[in-house]
């Protein structure tokens, strides 16, 4: 007895057709989202050409025109655009050549008229406090290093030291 082969058609080139009420949907959907959104686009124009024109009827003092500042408002917006303007790179830099795992920096202080800086930090202990003064030291960005204050404290010691910031 001859077994009888069964031939298997595979088409993978046809296509089956999509709902026509799908494509049909999403257009609708997407003009309806189209006209809602000019809807608002044109209502927030109207209300900003409102809001513009008065605002150019008021007198300049009510818009809020800035007032004049103090001497020691100017004063210290000066001091804090001197700040920004000192070579943080370098100073970082210094910081890092002569960073240790046994300090923690606490702040850094810059004072940029007299071209100094104050650091604050904290070390596990006097020895390595002094070594870290002495590593600040021999950082080229820096120079007149000294330890200011030191103190002792439960596990810790606190320490400040200034500098002269040589690229000031």
């Amino acid at each position: 007895m001859k077994a009888k082969r069964l031939r298997l058609e595979l088409d993978f080139v046809r296509r089956r057709r999509a709902a026509p009420w799908a494509g049909r949907l999403a257009l609708a959907l997407a003009a309806a989202v189209a006209a809602d959104l000019g809807h608002s686009y044109a209502t927030l124009r109207r209300s900003m050409g409102e809001a513009e024109s008065r605002l150019a009827q008021m007198p300049a003092q009510a818009r809020g025109a800035a007032p004049s500042a103090s001497p020691e408002e100017i004063a210290a917006a000066r001091e804090t655009v001197e700040r920004l303007a000192m070579p943080w790179q370098e100073l970082l830099g210094a910081l890092e050549a002569a960073a240790s795992e046994d300090v923690a920096l606490l702040a850094i202080e810059p004072d940029p008229k007299s071209g100094t800086v104050r650091i604050s930090g904290d070390s596990k202990d006097y020895p390595a406090a002094l070594g870290y003064v002495a590593s600040l030291g021999r950082v080229e960005a820096l120079s007149r290093v000294e330890l200011v204050r030191h103190e002792a404290k439960k596990h810790a010691v606190g320490f400040t030291v200034s500098a002269k910031w040589a690229g000031r």
